[in-house]
């Protein structure tokens, strides 16, 4: 959904194999992380950023995908808690709900880091730190854009956003920094908004179902890049031109969006960076120590337009 510690950027190698161990020997650190799974092309980009930085760490590494499921990521937390792993890091399939197998860990003394996403639990003890973006600035950043794009024009903005998973934090988030940006203006109408669940096809449905409700729709609001690509499919096959006839803001600003972006079908991306491994690593080895840490681990993160866009891509990493 993000980051600062590009130090440790993930090589061009495969993907580590579920449960693949780090490398490390019988006493290094052994870190249980669930991953929300493989919806996109971010949390791919995620998942070798862990593995690979793991590697470089000397960190053993239990590694499970939750297939986009909060009870596989229950019974994943658990089995880490009777493997007897030193620190448990996941990035939470939704925010609600998770105060039961946290409380679980916390008995059994093994520290617990949110990645990404966050929990709505208002017992902190629960867990050590959390690193991710802020998504409620992403919507904010998003919002901004579209006031400046429309300046001085009295006529009214018909939006169409497309929501990430119902219940996760980027969703919620996004949704709701977006929404306070636009709201002073009355020229703004969110007119359809919907999940697309993060994923290409989800937007490319939902787009779909858009189009033939509002065929005056003027701005795309996709609360990350890959819905936004397959509401361009959407777009197109309607015979619309996406960047021109219906302006496109996204989140998350993966190599497909970018370029996406550089070729003008999307006007502006908010950046959220996946590659959160090295800072993961070393926080890991922070609690595992009993160092203190801070609670709140903020990703660095920009923005990108087209000529941005085009200057950025040839170094892109993900």
């Amino acid at each position: 959904m993000t980051v600062a510690a590009l130090g440790g950027l993930v090589a061009a190698s495969a993907l580590a194999g579920c449960g693949d161990g780090g490398g490390g020997s019988g006493d290094s650190l052994t870190l249980g992380f669930s991953q929300v799974g493989a919806e996109s092309g971010w949390r791919t980009a995620n998942t070798k950023s862990i593995q690979e930085s793991a590697k470089q760490a000397g960190i053993d590494l239990k590694f499970s995908d939750a297939q986009g499921k909060q009870e596989n990521q229950i019974k994943a937390i658990r089995s880490f808690i009777t493997q007897r792993v030193d620190v448990i890091a996941f990035s939470p399939v939704v925010e609600s709900g998770w105060e039961t197998v946290l409380k679980e860990a916390k008995d059994a003394d093994i520290p617990v880091i949110l990645t990404d996403r966050a929990i709505d639990s208002p017992d902190k003890s629960l867990y050590k730190t959390f690193i991710g973006s802020d998504f409620v600035l992403e919507g904010k950043k998003a919002g901004e854009w579209l006031v400046k794009e429309y300046e001085g024009q009295d006529d009214p903005v018909n939006i169409a956003e497309l929501q990430g998973t119902p219940g996760a934090a980027p969703a919620n988030d996004r949704k709701a920094g977006f929404a306070d940006v636009i709201k002073a203006e009355p020229k703004f109408k969110v007119i359809a908004s919907q999940t697309g669940d993060f994923t290409r096809t989800g937007g490319k449905q939902v787009m779909e179902t858009f189009l033939k409700a509002h065929p005056d729709i003027d701005v795309l609001y996709a609360h990350n890049d890959d819905m936004g690509l397959g509401a361009i499919e959407a777009i197109e096959a309607a015979g619309k031109k996406p960047g021109t006839d219906i302006k496109i803001i996204t989140v998350d600003a993966v190599h497909d969006g970018m370029q996406a972006l550089a070729d003008g079908k999307i006007n502006y991306i908010v950046e959220c960076s996946p590659l959160l491994g090295p800072q993961l690593m070393d926080l890991a080895k922070k609690v595992n120590a009993g160092e203190e840490v801070p609670q709140r681990v903020l990703t660095e993160e920009t923005t990108f337009t087209q000529d941005q866009a085009q200057e950025a891509l040839p170094d892109r990493k993900y």
